[in-house]
């Protein structure tokens, strides 16, 4: 079993900036993609970012150029900078595991205007 645990979301002001980080432990001998998630009030979850074990990134139009995903071992983190208040959201880390797929309790990031 993997589980996966995250911090560091909060309040902060726009134009402010958070570090998210998410760290698988269990039963894990490699990890494939790992990516962020975000969920609104009242809208459907969407992908922010993932980062595949090559490295390779890919993020949402919405955030490119304010966010960046990054990987070590068996953590992931999303370091956003100049949030607005539109990126308020519960932020969810996922990581394909032997072909399945993990998700983290999810983290809430509030940006104020």
């Amino acid at each position: 079993q993997v589980q996966l645990v995250e911090s560091g979301g909060g309040l902060v002001q726009a134009g402010g900036s958070l570090r998210l980080s998410c760290a698988a432990s269990g039963t894990i001998f490699s990890i494939n993609d790992m990516g962020w998630s975000r969920q609104a009030p009242g809208k459907q979850r969407e992908l922010v970012a993932f980062i595949t074990k090559d490295d390779i990134t890919k993020y949402a139009d919405s955030v490119k150029g304010r966010f960046t995903i990054s990987r070590a071992k068996n953590t992931v983190y999303l370091q956003m900078s100049n949030l607005k208040p539109e990126d308020t959201a519960v932020y969810y880390c996922w990581m394909v595991v032997a072909n399945r797929e993990y998700w983290g309790q999810g983290t809430q990031v509030t940006v104020s205007s």
